[in-house]
């Protein structure tokens, strides 16, 4: 028998709702002792050794105020408080996780001493306002594809800065985006060097699915349909469709090349036709004055051509696709 046992007691709570940025749910992912240690490397690296400037400042108990002066999602607010934690000062905040910012606004108050205010200073807003511009862009990505009537969802991929992973995928959430995987060991994912490796994109899936076992995924990016297909019946989960053209239209429905899930890179899904897709029936189409060069074409015709995107300019096909 084990020599020790530890149990949680049961309590009485309303159900869970799931996970939201303006709830504790997002901030409850990331490990207390993660934090500190980020923290603590962070300011290691921003003060290594003698900190001349405290002498300036000195030790007298202090306040300083976080003002928002630019639009956007507030995250970070977990990294900003660790930041401040290890330096002996506490942070009050006036907005919850994931607010939408309307500057100029306060968003918190941090009290210590002087000389750990300023020394945290840097480091903290450095830090927060990375995360929240993740978060904004993030966020305004979502709204995009949404806008489009697309009920899937958006990811972000690995390509992080290095050693600052888990602030960008925390501000990724925040926005209202799902991580696509987090390191390496979150998914199989078969890219164009592994079928070149492999000799095959079906030796390069088989593979991925002997390595990837019974609880992994396996994901394949793919540069055309002919790929797609070949991915798909050789096993894949996932096919990831990268570097299209934006003019590049198929059924994924269609009953070739059937799989559990699709997904489009970045360049695919913010390219300025795709963004703004729509079908328009029994009216006008008005461009705005901020609208892309589009391509159009009545649906069911072959060629897109082009229009000017100037004010008031319309288009009075019965059905068109932009």
């Amino acid at each position: 028998k084990p020599w020790c046992s530890f149990w949680l007691q049961g309590r009485k709570c309303k159900p869970d709702r799931g996970l939201s940025a303006s709830s504790p749910g997002l901030q409850l992912l990331l490990p207390p002792t993660t934090l500190a240690a980020l923290a603590n490397s962070w300011l290691q690296e921003d003060c290594p050794g003698l900190n001349f400037a405290s002498l300036v400042t000195g030790s007298a108990p202090s306040q300083a105020v976080l003002w928002a002066k630019s639009p956007g999602v507030l995250a970070g607010r977990p990294f900003f408080d660790a930041i401040f934690t290890q330096l002996n000062c506490q942070v009050s905040w006036f907005l919850p996780e994931g607010s939408k910012l309307v500057p100029v606004v306060k968003v918190a108050e941090v009290k210590g001493p002087a000389h750990h205010l300023l020394l945290g200073e840097r480091v903290a807003l450095n830090t927060l306002a990375r995360c929240s511009g993740i978060a904004s862009a993030a966020a305004t990505a979502v709204e995009v594809a949404r806008s489009t009537g697309w009920t899937g969802h958006v990811a972000g991929t690995r390509k992080t800065t290095p050693g600052f992973r888990l602030v960008e995928k925390y501000g990724l959430l925040v926005g209202g985006a799902a991580c696509h995987r987090y390191d390496l060991g979150g998914m199989v994912m078969v890219k164009d060097n592994h079928v070149v490796a492999a000799g095959s994109m079906e030796r390069a899936v088989l593979k991925a699915r002997q390595a990837a076992g019974f609880s992994l995924k396996v994901e394949v990016e793919c540069s055309s349909l002919e790929e797609a297909f070949r991915a798909a019946e050789a096993g894949a989960d996932l096919v990831m469709l990268d570097n299209f053209k934006p003019e590049v239209r198929w059924d994924p429905t269609s009953g070739q090349g059937q799989w559990a899930m699709l997904g489009w890179g970045w360049g695919f899904l913010t390219s300025p036709w795709l963004l703004s897709y729509r079908s328009c029936t029994s009216q006008q189409l008005h461009l705005k004055p901020d609208s892309p060069a589009c391509l159009w074409k009545p649906v069911g015709a072959s060629h897109w051509t082009t229009s000017p995107s100037s004010v008031g300019h319309t288009l009075t096909s019965s059905l068109w696709e932009c």
